[in-house]
């Protein structure tokens, strides 16, 4: 049994890099090794293993910003454990570890919506995220990267050096994300009270801009001027903005056309249901959104500042969104899938099913095994200092 110290925000089955988490805890547990997980939360079904033991730690007021230097804080403890091997996320902790990347700060700073004192709030966060990050990915013995366009922002905006740096893409739970046949489309369409008209599900959080969903809506009401626009617009997700967006989508005339679900926990039923996902994201480190969907056979149109976009085969390329601001093409791109929606929809689901062949232990069997290749007794190679200056991190 060997001793495995992770420490990550939240180790739940909601979320992005929070599923990745619970993926690589689960399996390590089901493995019998010896866990041990420094979380703000951590579910119930994996304290419940007799070999997981959880560390959670406060979150003030709710603000990750106010919890993380407490998260750090019982990181650093737990490192005095030299018989372990320690894999950390991020910014969460400057450990001589390895660190999972799901999220590159340095690469993108977040448009704050709001009053000032969120924008003030988002604006110390982003800046103190940045200056963690750097840190503690300075100090790592190993770098994971969730895609390889993590990878080169790792490496061009942080400094790291190229050979320290692994690429290893997330997996799935094939039981949930799989494609269903008519019947069964047809009992999710009856269960989410749906007609017959193609929906067209947008996935995000709506507190910034970064999901792009400003955009959707803009080639949205464009194409809802058109008499042959038929399709329904489906929004899953919660945040500071959706009020907003729901008072404008009733200013607009436009309640029939788009329908703001808020949070939901039945995805899969959402993703069974619907005809085509679309992620106009500014940045997305790799966008597990668009992989569940790939993997429910739906097409997606997606942004190639996402890292999921670099997996797309030929035959998906003309979903790709080379500029995410473009509302034109977005536009452009919604109008060609209509028309040839049956081609596909058969590119997409046979691109799913190379997606779904990949699990989320397949995933974890990977990092487990660069942990095990690694001397824990040695400290890494001393690197070189990296400046802050601007939006990006820049050598001196």
């Amino acid at each position: 049994m060997t001793r495995y110290v992770l420490v990550a925000g939240d180790f739940v089955r909601t979320g992005g890099m929070d599923v990745a988490n619970f993926a690589l805890a689960d399996y390590l547990a089901r493995e019998g090794e010896d866990v041990h997980l420094v979380a703000f939360r951590v579910s119930e079904e994996l304290a419940a293993y007799p070999n997981v033991t959880a560390h959670t730690v406060r979150r003030p007021l709710g603000y990750d910003v106010l919890g993380a230097p407490l998260l750090g804080a019982a990181a650093l403890l737990r490192q005095r454990d030299k018989a372990a091997r320690f894999v950390v996320n991020g910014g969460n902790a400057p450990l001589r570890a390895i660190n999972w990347v799901h999220y590159v700060h340095a690469a993108y700073t977040p448009k704050s919506v709001g009053g000032k004192f969120r924008r003030l709030k988002d604006a110390v966060s982003h800046h103190t995220a940045r200056m963690t990050e750097r840190v503690a990915l300075q100090r790592a013995r190993l770098v994971v990267a969730n895609s390889e366009l993590t990878r080169t922002h790792l490496v061009e905006l942080i400094g790291i050096p190229a050979e320290r740096v692994r690429a290893i893409y997330y997996g799935i739970d094939p039981a949930r994300f799989h494609p269903v046949d008519a019947e069964g489309r047809a009992r999710a369409r009856k269960a989410l009270q749906w007609d017959d008209r193609p929906r067209v599900v947008f996935i995000g959080a709506l507190g910034n801009r970064r999901k792009g969903f400003d955009v959707l809506w803009s080639a949205w009401t464009r194409l809802c001027r058109g008499a042959s626009w038929d399709a329904t617009l489906v929004v899953v997700g919660q945040g500071a903005e959706l009020d907003r967006w729901r008072a404008e989508a009733g200013a607009a005339g436009m309640k029939r056309r788009v329908d703001f679900l808020g949070f939901r926990s039945d995805v899969p039923l959402i993703l069974g249901a619907s005809d085509l996902l679309v992620a106009p994201t500014r940045y997305e480190a790799y966008g597990l959104g668009v992989h569940e969907a790939l993997c429910c056979g739906l097409p997606a149109i997606v942004s190639t500042q996402s890292g999921v976009a670099e997996r797309y085969p030929s035959t998906l390329r003309d979903l790709l969104l080379p500029d995410p601001d473009d509302v034109s093409d977005l536009v452009a791109r919604l109008t060609r899938w209509r028309e040839r929606e049956s081609t596909f929809q058969e590119a997409a689901s046979a691109f799913g099913a190379t997606l779904r062949a990949r699990t989320w232990d397949d995933m974890a069997r990977e990092i487990r095994v660069l942990s095990e290749g690694l001397d824990w007794g040695l400290a890494p190679a001393a690197q070189p200092a990296v400046k802050m200056k601007g939006p990006r991190l820049e050598r001196p």
